[in-house]
């Protein structure tokens, strides 16, 4: 068990800066230079929603240690716009700008093109799931892992 558990920490870590050099490359692609492939998963996540940084935070929409910065960076160049909560002046709540919807209509092109090439790549529905279910109860188990109480020791992770 420990080897495959091992290479499953592995190969998701590796998964994960494979995917952010699809979206260098797409961005290269596109001649966007104005922003990098974290910030512009960060905005394809935001998608239509409205929010704030924290819930950015919570809603694990960020990749890296830096979301603030990332935040910045995109207003600085046009991808979001930001407003102070009326509520709290504290807080700044973010959505995309027009430059920002264009983008993420253009990731969603580039998704839309990898969903026909998985299928021609013999991929399937049920290949996917099957790997997604298998990650969301590795996740559940790690973040069960986080209350600091120990691990679960049951199959119900």
């Amino acid at each position: 068990m420990r080897k495959p558990y091992y290479e499953s920490i592995l190969l998701i870590e590796r998964l994960h800066r494979h995917f952010l050099e699809v979206l260098k490359t797409e961005l290269d692609r596109l001649g966007i230079q104005d922003i990098n492939n974290v910030q512009s998963l960060i905005l394809y996540n935001i998608g239509e929603d409205e929010m704030t940084v924290g819930e950015l935070t919570a809603r694990g929409y960020y990749l890296g240690s830096n979301v603030s910065y990332n935040v910045k960076k995109m207003v600085e160049n046009g991808y979001l716009g930001q407003e102070r909560s009326p509520h709290d002046r504290r807080s700044v709540r973010v959505r995309l700008s027009d430059k920002g919807l264009d983008l993420r209509e253009k990731i969603s092109a580039m998704f839309e093109r990898h969903l026909v090439a998985l299928e021609k790549a013999g991929f399937s529905d049920e290949e996917l799931t099957k790997a997604n279910e298998t990650l969301r109860k590795l996740e559940r188990f790690w973040s069960a892992s986080l209350d600091y109480s120990g691990f679960p020791m049951t199959s119900a992770a």
